[in-house]
């Protein structure tokens, strides 16, 4: 047995299409482990088990399901390039068969058998171990991998930019889209649109405007979620990320996933360098929106740039030239849609809606009341207005 472990240990360093496995802090302690229980007999051996398990115990309590799901996320050259369509020399083939072989040992290792090598007789902690055909996982996933996608791709769904970083959500604030009410025109456009770039038909770059509150984020995000399962996936960039923009779109081009890149509450005031990056990514820029990405945004400004009466009456020669460039913002979009505040039956239908969602018993003439009060307090019917009364209401405020 200890002859079997010291040969994993040496198996585990030989990998090489799979390397980044190695860096995994289970796995490091693992082969610590291996290392020890295949040498001389040492005092250490019961802290580098416990100490691997400790690491193993706070994602799963199955050690081949931990690996299933390392090979599944492992974002590797092999990978990539499979999912970019580009064939891999049979080196390389040969390397990925072996080394599934590897990673299928790691996951059928017994605590058991492990403990036994110790020669330790108290008591020990224990992990699973269930049937698996990691290869067969494997190449499922490649085949599958428009949908799937790889690395923190396969695992999440939701991501924002970070100092030029794509950084997972983990938990993101969305509803799904049977938690909107109203505004079904509104949504079927947008659901439209995205559903023409997750077939690779091809959809047009989309301004959604509109009074504050109407929902053009919520229903940007309740697409998303909608739809990733059939492989798409969001990205929030901040106004002062726009330059980022055509960077971002060179490292996602070769992926086989479908992206929006969602830029909130976007508007511009004079002089702003963000309002040309934008522009020139909108049309006409080298490194423009690729196949495999568009980019939504919202407003609650029709033309996006803040304007004064200064501005329409400045001392510039070409006056009607500089009106028209910062116009032009908008009419690059190729689809614009507009969220405009719901009249007093749309929000009392929303009210209704959410109260029952909500589990409110309360009479309808009373509970159309109560929300038209919070409405005028809260300067004006939204969606968000009438959401934000049923969530008082739930809590009895």
């Amino acid at each position: 047995m200890k002859k079997n472990l010291h040969q994993l240990k040496i198996q585990i360093d030989s990998l090489t299409v799979f390397a980044k496995i190695k860096e995994d802090d289970v796995i490091k302690k693992l082969c610590a482990l291996l290392e020890a229980v295949s040498g001389k007999p040492g005092d250490d051996t019961v802290r580098l088990y416990s100490d691997f398990v400790a690491a193993l115990y706070p994602n799963s309590v199955s050690l081949t399901e931990y690996v299933r799901t390392l090979m599944l996320q492992d974002d590797n050259f092999y990978v990539k390039g499979r999912a970019a369509g580009r064939p891999a020399e049979p080196e390389v083939m040969d390397a990925v068969e072996s080394e599934l072989s590897i990673l299928q040992k790691i996951a059928d290792l017994r605590a058991g058998d492990m403990k036994a090598a110790l020669g330790y007789d108290d008591y020990l902690p224990s992990w699973k171990n269930h049937s698996v055909d990691l290869k067969y996982d494997f190449m499922e996933k490649l085949q599958n991998i428009t949908k799937t996608g790889y690395g923190i791709f396969a695992k999440y769904a939701f991501f924002r930019l970070d100092e030029g970083d794509i950084i997972p959500v983990a938990h993101p604030d969305f509803q799904k889209m049977d938690q909107l009410f109203e505004y079904k025109r509104e949504r079927d456009l947008i659901l439209k649109n995205t559903e023409a770039l997750v077939s690779g038909a091809g959809a047009s770059n989309m301004l959604l405007y509109g009074d504050a509150g109407t929902g053009k984020s919520s229903t940007i995000k309740a697409v998303a979620h909608h739809l990733a399962p059939q492989g798409l996936r969001i990205i929030e960039v901040k106004k002062n990320q726009l330059y980022q923009i055509p960077k971002l779109m060179e490292e996602l081009s070769d992926n086989p996933l479908k992206f929006i890149l969602f830029i909130d509450d976007l508007s511009f005031s004079g002089n702003d360098d963000n309002f040309s990056a934008l522009k020139a990514t909108l049309e006409g820029s080298i490194s423009g929106c690729g196949d495999n990405a568009v980019i939504y945004a919202t407003s609650n400004r029709r033309h996006l740039v803040k304007e004064s009466f200064g501005d329409r009456a400045g001392d510039e020669l070409h006056l009607n030239d500089t009106m028209q460039e910062t116009m032009s913002l908008a009419a690059r979009f190729g689809l614009t849609i507009t969220f405009q505040k719901p009249d007093k039956d749309e929000y009392l239908s929303i009210v209704k809606s959410l109260a029952a969602e909500y589990g409110i018993d309360m009479d309808e003439e009373e509970l159309f009341k109560k929300a038209e009060a919070h409405a005028i307090r809260k300067n004006g019917r939204s969606p968000r207005t009438a959401k934000q009364f049923i969530e008082l209401l739930k809590i009895g405020i």
